[in-house]
């Protein structure tokens, strides 16, 4: 039977791109689209529903508390969803490398995968300095702490819904990935990564620019 997907996209004032980010997710895997709108002060949000997102709001922000608002939705459905993939709406990721991922939980039993731009293609520019750094610093000590091997904190992720609820996922600002991570790995969760590519995002960006966003989590 195929699983059912719904993909959640934390924004912030990406009227720009998040068009073109719907526009390439593959519609023959997602069942819905829910993008998460994180008190965006453009036309984020309408730009979304006309094309065919589902549009939730979070006034407060934290790119945590968007994930959070997105998850809260997704547990109210009737009908609750095989995987959740999370995708950001700034264009830096490719939407259709989403098949890759979804396919190491489909087809090899993983509970969570990452999508790593450090083992994939990155165009130049499209990572600072610190953002590099952070991501080594933070998966380094998830090795030597509980022996996972990571190489990304990349925010391009998919996850066995069920196993996200387990999580109890609770990080409101910029930890969320981290704590996706080192939660994975205290619960001896099965994970694997797939190299991503990764491009210069549109706007500017959010969190990346500085050392705390970049070492706790969105880097």
């Amino acid at each position: 039977m195929k699983p059912v997907i719904d993909i959640i996209i934390p924004v912030f004032n990406e009227e720009d791109s998040i068009q073109k980010v719907i526009s390439e997710i593959p519609k023959d895997l997602v069942r819905n689209i829910i993008v998460c709108n994180n008190g965006s002060t453009d036309n984020t949000g309408q730009v979304a529903e006309k094309n065919g997102a589902i549009v939730v709001f979070e006034p407060i922000k934290g790119y945590g508390n968007a994930c959070l608002k997105g998850i809260d939705y997704v547990s109210h459905l009737d009908k609750k969803p095989d995987i959740i993939v999370f995708l950001d709406g700034d264009y830096s990721d490719y939407p259709k490398d989403m098949t890759e991922l979804v396919d190491k939980i489909i087809l090899d039993n993983n509970d969570m995968v990452i999508g790593s731009r450090a083992l994939g293609t990155l165009e130049a520019g499209a990572m600072m300095p610190q953002q590099i750094f952070g991501n080594w610093l933070a998966t380094l000590l998830i090795k030597c702490i509980y022996n996972y091997n990571f190489t990304d904190l990349g925010p391009f992720r998919a996850i066995k819904y069920i196993k996200l609820m387990e999580m109890q996922m609770s990080d409101k600002t910029f930890g969320w990935t981290v704590e996706m991570q080192v939660k994975a790995a205290k619960m001896h969760m099965q994970t694997a990564e797939i190299p991503v590519r990764y491009r210069k995002r549109i706007g500017k960006s959010k969190v990346s620019g500085t050392i705390k966003g970049t070492i706790f989590g969105r880097a």
